[in-house]
């Protein structure tokens, strides 16, 4: 019961929940950051600023991120494939409840670049674990949660991890000691191991059931998991991603905020 010295909060409406997902390459990142801006400076709901935040997987709070160097750098034998699913659904359990509920419940719009689907994809299609095992785990950790849009940026499996050995490279070349130059920092080339590219190093057939598994999601659940041919500039990808966007989200009102 409200006493005179105790007003009744008033309701905030629950964020949305967005999530990017796709092999490797296929430029989750890059949209993440470009989806976030462009809700935050072209989208309003009843008049007001869209609040919007960037997060991403294994990650995204402190726990997981401490979770993310063991699943993503090393060799790609470092892990069983049980530990692996144990492990990334631990990061994910830290995740969401320090980083993606306090969020959403704040009425913050969550974009968060993976989430169980790539699990399910690359533990379950990827290294042959079972789907049902993997979504109870889900259930189990994370009550079930599930994002309101899945943006799925599909590429053919040889262009994406063609993307990514130039990222690794462009990474490895400014990372090179500054010598000979006024002031230079010196910074070294990190070492393979601090690199974050273990699942890269995995085999092609692993990358085309990763694949495989995406798609056989998004056929599976079409109102949730919308696909985009990643292959396009990112303008124009950007310009997909939003038109999805809008369709699932019919309370954003396109426009400057107060307009």
């Amino acid at each position: 019961m409200d006493t005179p010295q105790t007003a009744r909060p008033r309701s905030v409406m629950r964020g949305r929940f967005i999530t990017l997902e796709g092999g490797e390459g296929a430029g989750k990142t890059t949209q993440r950051a470009r989806l976030v801006n462009a809700l935050q400076t072209r989208f309003r709901i009843a008049g007001q600023p869209v609040q919007a935040l960037a997060t991403r997987e294994p990650g995204g709070s402190p726990g997981a991120e401490t979770i993310r160097s063991l699943l993503v750098c090393g060799p790609g034998e470092r892990w069983d494939d049980r530990t692996e699913a144990l492990l990334h659904t631990a990061a994910r359990r830290d995740h969401v409840l320090r980083t993606i509920e306090p969020a959403l419940a704040a009425g913050i719009w969550v974009v968060c670049d993976r989430f169980v689907d790539s699990t399910l994809a690359y533990q379950g299609w990827g290294h042959g674990l079972d789907t049902g095992d993997l979504r109870a785990l889900h259930q189990f950790a994370c009550n079930g949660l599930m994002p309101d849009l899945t943006l799925l940026l599909d590429l053919p499996i040889r262009d994406g991890l063609a993307r990514t050995r130039t990222r690794e490279q462009g990474d490895q070349a400014a990372q090179r000691p500054e010598t000979g130059q006024p002031g230079g920092q010196g910074r070294e080339t990190a070492s393979p191991s601090a690199r974050e590219n273990r699942y890269e190093q995995m085999d092609l057939t692993f990358h085309e059931r990763v694949r495989d598994g995406f798609l056989a999601i998004a056929r599976s659940d079409p109102d949730r998991v919308r696909i985009e041919d990643a292959r396009c500039g990112e303008d124009e990808l950007l310009c997909r991603l939003l038109g999805h966007v809008r369709a699932a989200f019919p309370e954003l009102e396109e426009g400057e905020p107060g307009s």
